[in-house]
């Protein structure tokens, strides 16, 4: 899958607006990983080179029926339940967009606390509005202060907590994610089509979010949460 978009992306994919604002959210904060790290969830390893700290870069992921790309870079594969690693056996660890398609997190979070060395810490991402995927594995949406608590009482400190998308992205990401499940993927008429109607909505958005102040743009309604955490 494309996780990098480009000014192309920006007119022709319905992805842009999430995926562009993910990658500069996990680029900032990635300098906060350093050593061996851990990619939890990995698949195709799409923000690999964004890591400049790291010694060692291992990706683990499920073997099983939603993990289904064929150009996965899984390192090893683990059985759902447990890591097959030492404890304290990482300085670091990633997990994008991954922790809603886990229904026994309190257990996976135990497991990627204990391959922590002390002190080290998790950068986290997971989405807040988006569509069901990758079904049927597709089981929870987590609000920020749900991610909060969950991470704390699984024995994480919060060190970074931001959310990507405001209202108005939020609105345009659907509407263009909307068109895009409308529209026949007929070679060129669907770049066509595409362009067409989501032109004018990509300007007036674009427009509203120069003008509107940030007050009324408001961030409780968003695309995803960011998280660096820290084991204590």
């Amino acid at each position: 899958q494309k996780f990098k978009v480009g000014i192309f992306d920006l007119v022709f994919s319905p992805f842009f607006v999430i995926r562009h604002f993910l990658h500069l959210g996990i680029a900032k904060n990635a300098q906060n990983l350093n050593g061996r790290m851990l990619d939890f969830g990995c698949g195709s390893k799409p923000y690999q080179d964004l890591f400049h700290h790291i010694t060692e870069y291992i990706g683990v992921d499920f073997e099983g029926g939603g993990n289904p790309y064929e150009k996965n870079k899984v390192d090893i594969y683990y059985d759902g339940h447990h890591l097959p690693f030492d404890d304290e056996s990482f300085d670091s660890a990633l997990a994008t967009e991954v922790f809603e398609h886990i229904f026994n997190i309190d257990e996976i979070l135990d497991e990627i606390h204990r391959v922590l060395k002390p002190g080290g810490k998790l950068l986290l991402t997971c989405p807040f509005l988006w569509p069901e995927h990758e079904q049927p594995w597709d089981y929870a949406r987590y609000s920020s202060f749900g991610i909060k608590s969950l991470l704390e009482k699984q024995g994480f400190t919060v060190v970074i907590q931001e959310k990507t998308g405001n209202y108005i992205l939020c609105i345009y990401q659907l509407i263009a994610l909307y068109i895009y499940y409308l529209i026949p993927k007929i070679p060129v008429v669907y770049h066509v089509i595409y362009l067409l109607i989501t032109f004018p909505i990509t300007l007036f958005a674009g427009i509203l979010l120069l003008v509107l102040p940030k007050k009324i743009l408001r961030k409780d309604l968003y695309l995803n949460n960011i998280l660096v955490v820290q084991k204590l």
